[in-house]
């Protein structure tokens, strides 16, 4: 590391960090950061100016693009790609964000469709501001934005294109930042409000989660125990079976790649599904509908199991009082999003809900970490720390 101190500025912010790529950085590539430390007592010199922008003119910031359209197949770590972008100059009303985790989550492939390669990666991200011209948002607050796979980012307090959600200081009190992407962010957002405003648990009722061990499933399962209902959960490997049991209290739970008649096991669990919390469409899907109880309600929050495959399955017959809803969180506003993480947070403080995450090291591994949760090898929320 090259430690440089300006002694003479009143120009430049008391302290910032700028990370320079070379041109052929690949993965795995160190990187080598540039950290300038100014004191702001008198004018920066002729010559330190220079300099600093000889720096500056050299530096790389990096980022994630896609290169290959991967919504109708698993992707691979050749459809992305890292590209550079030169250090920005602040203008009025933006700041400058150093991420510290990057969200990898599922709908990332389904909303591929909508945009034309390349195009950059986006997602969730929490970081700090180190540089500010907003005083909304201040130096060394952190902030969640989607800003995607990027280790720096100019904003300026819009909402984004995606979810019209504006940049937010996490909710999180004194637990660990990392949950601002998962159970105190956009996953615990989703899991309470199609859980309590769709699906409405009722004390005995018998509500099922598909994908229950995953960022959302996992958070949405517990807050129907908190609720009073009795909980089937659908995991597809047995240890986070054994998880969903024996750490986050589901009544049962069942690895649906080896159950061969989920139907059977069902109707020999309970009498039929008053609430469906349904993560993953699919075969899975149909078969749990068809035990559905009248005045059932379905909660339709993802169908990573059909990304990629032809939409030919058919919903059966049910009972026509049953309601199934589509949902997004973002159709909620932000004080009832606000309002899901402080009662999500209030659980989690006292032990009512527990939270899983899988934690990936360094900003290369964003495209193997999204992979890997697309394939299920993830245990509750993956992130990435960068």
């Amino acid at each position: 590391m090259l430690k440089t101190t300006i002694n003479n500025t009143n120009t430049l912010t008391k302290h910032f960090v700028i990370l320079f790529r070379a041109p052929e950085v690949r993965f795995g590539t160190p990187i080598r950061e540039l950290r300038l430390t100014a004191l702001s007592d008198s004018p920066l010199s002729a010559l330190s100016r220079v300099a600093l922008q000889y720096f500056k003119n050299k530096m790389r910031l990096v980022k994630y693009n896609v290169i290959k359209a991967f919504e109708n197949y698993l992707p691979t770590l050749n459809d992305f790609e890292i590209a550079h972008e030169n250090v920005p100059t602040l203008g009025p009303g933006e700041f400058l964000v150093k991420a510290v985790y990057i969200s990898v989550d599922p709908y990332m492939r389904s909303f591929a469709h909508r945009r034309k390669v390349p195009y950059e990666q986006f997602g969730f991200q929490v970081g700090k501001v180190v540089e500010s011209q907003n005083s909304e948002y201040p130096e060394n607050v952190n902030v969640v934005s989607h800003s995607g796979w990027r280790e720096y980012t100019v904003l300026n307090g819009n909402p984004d294109d995606i979810f019209s959600l504006k940049p937010y200081q996490p909710q999180i009190g004194n637990l660990p930042l990392s949950l601002s992407l998962g159970a105190l962010g956009m996953p615990g957002m989703t899991a309470y409000l199609g859980m309590v405003e769709i699906c409405k648990p009722k004390k005995g009722e018998v509500v099922c989660v598909t994908s229950a061990a995953g960022a959302v499933g996992s958070i949405a399962g517990q807050i129907a125990k908190i609720k009073g209902a009795t909980v089937i959960g659908f995991a597809g490997t047995d240890e986070k079976v054994q998880m969903l049991l024996e750490e986050l209290n589901f009544d049962h739970a069942f690895n649906y790649k080896k159950e061969k008649d989920i139907m059977g096991t069902i109707r020999s669990t309970v009498e039929g599904i008053d609430c469906y919390f349904d993560n993953v469409g699919g075969e899975l899907a149909m078969t749990i509908l068809k035990c559905m109880n009248p005045e059932g309600r379905v909660a339709e929050c993802g169908s990573i199991s059909t990304y990629g495959k032809s939409l030919a399955n058919k919903k059966p017959a049910l009972p026509g009082s049953v309601k199934i809803q589509s949902f997004s969180f973002a159709q909620w506003d932000w004080s009832q999003q606000s309002a899901a993480l402080q009662h999500i947070r209030h659980w989690i403080e006292k032990g009512a809900i527990k939270v899983k995450e899988t934690v990936a090291n360094g900003f290369e591994v964003l495209p193997d970490t999204f992979i890997a949760m697309l394939k299920g090898d993830n245990v509750g929320k993956s992130v990435v720390k960068v």
